[in-house]
């Protein structure tokens, strides 16, 4: 199937309606009808703001940035593109097709 892989770059320790930004962009993401989602901690990176952000010391908690990625359709990025819009969530996004499937068939 062809599609589109978006990805989320945040911080770890940003909260969104209360929440941590990326539970609640992967629960946002499960509303829509999208088929999973994952979130991963980086080791270490910085954003636009230029500054870097180690996993060395306890004081950094929560400062570092995650990707939350999803292979989905292109009508389902664009759902949720547009509910986060209308949500009024600003995040930094990456979009770009892809080709995915299952090795052996479809398995429920």
């Amino acid at each position: 199937m062809k599609g589109t892989y978006l990805k989320f770059f945040l911080d770890e320790g940003t909260r969104l309606h209360g929440i941590l930004a990326y539970e609640w962009l992967l629960e946002k993401a499960k509303t829509l009808g999208l088929h999973g989602g994952s979130a991963f901690r980086a080791v270490t990176g910085y954003g636009r703001h230029g500054i870097m952000h180690e996993d060395h010391f306890f004081e950094l908690a929560g400062q570092l940035p995650v990707e939350v990625g999803f292979a989905v359709t292109d009508d389902e990025a664009d759902r949720l593109i547009a509910a986060l819009a209308t949500e009024k969530v600003s995040l930094f996004y990456v979009r770009y097709p892809v080709e995915f499937g299952f090795t052996a068939g479809r398995k429920e």
